[in-house]
């Protein structure tokens, strides 16, 4: 795959191939790249957006040998939208059911916000199938006024679809200046969320509002690096507190960068991911 500038792309990507695999909720779209013969890394995605958010992760990813596996979470890009509510354990098994119909026994994860979360369940859960654990930007737990935050989203998702969402949305993820400076990744993030069915991010946001794995977090034994944007107000703390319970691993915070950095700052993204993998090589 060449590199081409591109940041989010929910069109097809060149050396990658789409996977329809039967998950416990339906089916599963995941693109696939890279030499089979690769360490697999298997990338997740945030509420309201698609693979489409690791096309230039997962791109370089390819070019260096491993073999990428980016899902759609349910309700999101190509992958089916069961009926709403899911608990995050399903989208766990998701991952699980992914792996296993690829024949993966052991893979890197990659999680940014809601993939993130997923992350600790699987480590928490699954620890036998990770090689490594990359979080960015996501907690364990939701504690009750993170909870309230998502009823009225859900009450207008419920009403209106996602898109009244698009806006809010990637104004709390990035500053009103960067959307304006760059409109064509702020109409390629916004061509992003409108594939989400409103049932999936229904279902997915009432999953948020039930994560409970911090107690899961202090066993986690992986090589584990914890990623949040300096900008990332609300979720600057909670990772920080996580850092400490979570023994040996690493805590990045990235300058100037939002709730994606792979997308305001994926320079300094990429330099923490191939960090990340070589501290899992040398050890």
């Amino acid at each position: 795959m060449s590199i081409d500038g591109r940041l989010v792309v929910t069109g097809d990507w060149p050396g990658f191939r789409r996977v329809t695999i039967s998950g416990p909720g339906g089916r599963l779209s995941v693109r696939v790249g890279g030499p089979e013969s690769g360490p697999v890394v298997l990338f997740n995605h945030s509420i309201l957006t698609s693979s489409a958010i690791w096309y230039r992760q997962a791109g370089r990813l390819a070019e260096l040998g491993y073999r990428v596996l980016c899902l759609d979470s349910r309700g999101h890009g190509q992958s089916d939208a069961p009926p709403a509510p899911y608990a995050m354990d399903d989208l766990v098994a998701d991952n699980i059911a992914v792996l296993d119909a690829l024949a993966v026994s052991r893979a890197h994860f990659i999680g940014v916000s809601q993939g993130g979360m997923t992350g600790f369940g699987l480590a928490g859960r699954h620890a036998d199938r990770l090689l490594s654990l990359c979080i960015i930007a996501a907690r364990a737990d939701a504690p009750a006024p993170f909870v309230a935050a998502w009823d009225d989203r859900i009450a207008l998702a419920s009403g209106q679809g996602v898109a009244p969402l698009v806006q809010p949305t990637a104004e709390r993820w990035f500053c009103r200046g960067f959307l304006d400076d760059n409109p064509a990744i702020a109409d390629a993030l916004a061509a992003c969320v409108s594939e989400t069915s409103a049932e999936g991010f229904i279902g997915s946001a009432r999953a948020i509002q039930g994560l409970a794995y911090l107690e899961l977090v202090p066993a986690i034994a992986a090589t584990t690096t914890l990623v949040v944007g300096a900008r990332d107000v609300l979720l600057l703390q909670p990772m920080k507190e996580l850092a400490l319970v979570l023994s040996g691993s690493r805590f990045v915070a990235i300058e100037d960068a939002g709730h994606l950095p792979q997308i305001d700052r994926p320079d300094q993204l990429d330099a923490v991911l191939l960090q990340h993998l070589q501290e899992f090589a040398g050890r």
